[in-house]
């Protein structure tokens, strides 16, 4: 649990390692996947480039509307302070949204289905940011309520979490169950061969991050009417994810329906 992994010499940023080797995993896996549909890798890859970028611009942006009364903007333009605000500071939900946004303008630039990316490749998102939680836990970054029971961790002096306090492994947590949303969708996409592959990602991971947020103490939170800026993110996409399903469930009955009267 350091910020720094200290290898060959070189100190390697823990979390950035983590994110690495879970984009490279998907990245392998994708490289599968998308063979074995013969669609095109290069397509994966612009895509996934869009995506990166448009997560990273949104996941900042968001962070620094959540943490706007934190951030000493008359510093801002300091070389010191700007270099450590763009490398710390990301909130999930605004990279989620901004990746999403990024990848539809990839799709309409470059002429790409990214229907059946989004389809065929959302598992690939919670499988990264489960590498990412580690990544959290092992700088101690989003870290957790002060807790005595069960599995509670201690962090160092060198972390960014709280340290000499037992906390919730609340990274740990949600990364693995960010695995299991991950297993859970890429089944439903190999094997079920399910059109609600995007609903059912979000629906899952909403319903994970509103009760998960209960357990997180460090103070980029954000809140308004005691709920978190992610937990109120979370009620609509849930409700949105909802509504997208039940919709196109009737949508496609209405249109059988109608070919069962004409013929």
């Amino acid at each position: 649990m350091h910020i720094y992994m200290h290898l060959f010499g070189l100190s390697i940023p823990s979390y950035g390692l983590m994110i690495v080797i879970g984009a490279f995993l998907a990245n392998v896996i994708g490289y599968f996947l998308v063979k074995k549909e013969k669609k095109d890798f290069d397509d994966f890859i612009l895509v996934e480039a869009y995506c990166i970028l448009g997560g990273f611009i949104g996941a900042k942006l968001l962070y620094f509307i959540v943490s706007f009364n934190d951030i000493e903007w008359n510093r801002f333009f300091e070389k010191e302070y700007l270099d450590m605000i763009m490398r710390s500071g990301f909130v999930f939900y605004g990279g989620l949204i901004g990746g999403i946004a990024a990848a539809l303008l990839c799709g309409k630039l470059h002429k790409i289905d990214i229907k059946w990316f989004f389809t065929h490749c959302i598992f690939l998102i919670p499988m990264i940011h489960g590498f990412g939680r580690v990544g959290c836990f092992m700088a101690g970054c989003c870290y957790g309520i002060p807790y005595d029971g069960p599995l509670a961790v201690v962090f160092p002096e060198d972390s960014m979490a709280i340290h000499g306090v037992k906390l919730f492994p609340v990274q740990i947590v949600e990364a693995v169950f960010l695995i299991l949303i991950s297993l859970i969708v890429l089944y439903v996409t190999v094997k079920i061969k399910s059109r609600f592959t995007v609903e059912t990602y979000l629906i899952l991971y909403s319903i994970l991050r509103f009760f998960l947020e209960h357990y997180r103490y460090d103070e980029a939170r954000g809140k308004f009417l005691g709920i978190s800026t992610s937990q109120w993110i979370s009620i609509p996409l849930f409700l949105g994810s909802l509504i997208s399903i039940i919709y196109r469930k009737n949508h496609v009955k209405q249109v059988e329906g109608g070919a069962d009267h004409a013929s």
